[in-house]
């Protein structure tokens, strides 16, 4: 049995495509927003989606040393439906909601100013948009495929 993780393709891949897209995302906000924010290297939300990119690139991987019929690869896929459903829709909601409750926080803020009633600012950039989504499924192949043909060949 082979023990050694790093010859383990479906794991580098995975673990690099994740840490790859989080050290995208404050490079790719600067583009669209004219701003460098490094908390975007340990946010959740963003473009792309590192959560995706991840899983894609773990299916990508799977799918070419163990076959789309393996048992490995039927169970890295159901992962990667679940997560990427996850990242674009529950808690996509949840950060919406977060913004209707901070707006209700500050009206509720304002109508108590004596101090009976402190504001508490939730995150609100939890979930991904429909293109940072994307975005994170491209960068997970792209990865899969050049990690797992430079560990195993293609």
């Amino acid at each position: 049995m082979n023990q050694d993780l790093l010859s383990n393709a479906p794991f580098l891949s995975a673990a690099l495509a994740f840490f790859i897209a989080q050290f995208l995302k404050p490079f790719v906000n600067a583009v669209f927003e004219r701003i460098l924010d490094w908390k975007l290297l340990f946010s959740t939300g963003g473009m792309p989606s590192s959560h995706t990119a991840g899983v894609i690139a773990l299916v990508t991987s799977v799918a070419f040393t163990e076959g789309i019929g393996s048992i490995y690869f039927a169970i890295s896929a159901t992962f990667a439906a679940i997560v990427i459903h996850d990242a674009m829709g529950i808690r996509r909601a949840a950060g919406k909601q977060a913004e209707v409750i901070n707006e209700w926080s500050r009206i509720l803020s304002d109508i108590h100013r004596e101090g009976q009633f402190t504001p508490e600012n939730l995150k609100t950039m939890l979930g991904h948009s429909f293109s940072q989504v994307v975005g994170g499924m491209f960068l997970g192949l792209i990865i899969g495929l050049l990690v797992t043909n430079r560990i195993v060949g293609l």
